[in-house]
């Protein structure tokens, strides 16, 4: 099997070529290609997950339901479906783009710098996570108030990409809205 690789991108988000993912993020990160993903359920409830403590960037961080990033040639949907098998294990549908112009630039407390041309999908489950150790420590499934609220009480539990994402209305609206939730 083939090293995993990113998309590498110019300041206008255009494909400039590809890099191992294992060796992308450093504290002088290109700007590269990724997806981010918020998964409900039937019932509304928000899926988050808390990184893994031996992950690279932001150990024991709670976040987004998933991130990935799309190899060449894969599209959003794809690296969606993706991976959410292989860091969750389960199964999403109807994925529907809500930020499609979401860039973000973060350092962690080491100095590892992300730096991502991101767009952000909403998606649901189609059961229930059984998570990869190596990527989530822990799931929990909460209303989107109450990340909205912890977010406003305790920032620092949470990633920097996703204090910025729910920040915006769009995003905001989307999770609350139960349109959301038709197939």
């Amino acid at each position: 099997m083939s090293a995993e690789e990113v998309v590498l991108l110019d300041e206008a988000h255009r494909p400039i070529g590809t890099a191992p993912k294992a060796g992308v993020h450093t504290t002088d990160t290109p700007l590269h290609l990724a997806v981010s993903c918020y998964v409900l359920d039937d019932d509304g409830r928000l899926l988050l997950t808390r990184r893994a403590l031996a992950k690279k960037t932001w150990p024991g961080v709670w976040t987004n339901s998933f991130c990935g990033h799309p190899g060449p040639g894969e599209g959003f949907v794809e690296a969606i479906a993706r991976r959410a098998g292989q860091e969750l294990g389960f199964e999403v549908t109807a994925m529907t783009e809500v930020l499609p112009d979401f860039r973000y630039r973060a350092v962690d407390a080491s100095g590892i710098v992300e730096n991502e041309f991101c767009p952000v999908y909403l998606a649901r489950a189609t059961g229930r996570p059984r998570p990869l150790p190596a990527e989530v420590a822990e799931v929990a499934w909460i209303a989107p108030e109450e990340l909205f609220a912890a977010a406003e009480a305790a920032p620092f539990l949470l990633s920097p990409w996703l204090l910025e994402q729910i920040a915006d209305d769009r995003l905001r609206g989307a999770l609350t809205s139960r349109a959301a939730l038709r197939p």
